[in-house]
């Protein structure tokens, strides 16, 4: 099964099931992960940058589009109520800005580490 590792986020390896986005495979496996829009695609709350395996998600949805159109997702982010991984392992982290205050992370790794 394909997993997602949260590089930051303490004991974050994550199986992600088929047509799942990564939102609800965080969620099922009892991870807090910020979502303002109620996972919607209507904000840029639940972003995670991706490290290792972009090109394993599924294709950016139009409301991603819009975001990175509008400059508030970068090219190596994506909203994680929006992206599937069909296959295969990717590793990414939560941004800064999206962090949770009761949330504990860990250093962040060096980009692509």
């Amino acid at each position: 099964m394909p997993t997602l590792t949260v590089q930051n986020l303490p004991g974050a390896v994550v199986s992600v099931p088929a047509g799942t986005t990564l939102l609800a495979a965080l969620q099922a496996a009892g991870h807090d992960w910020m979502h303002a829009c109620g996972a919607k695609g209507r904000c840029t709350t639940c972003r995670l940058e991706v490290v290792r395996g972009l090109e394993l998600l599924t294709p950016p949805t139009d409301a991603e589009l819009r975001y990175r159109t509008a400059g508030r997702l970068l090219p190596h982010e994506r909203l994680t109520c929006q992206a599937r991984l069909p296959d295969g392992d990717v590793a990414g982290r939560v941004p800064h800005a999206t962090m949770l205050p009761h949330q504990r992370y860990s250093e962040p790794l060096e980009p692509g580490g």
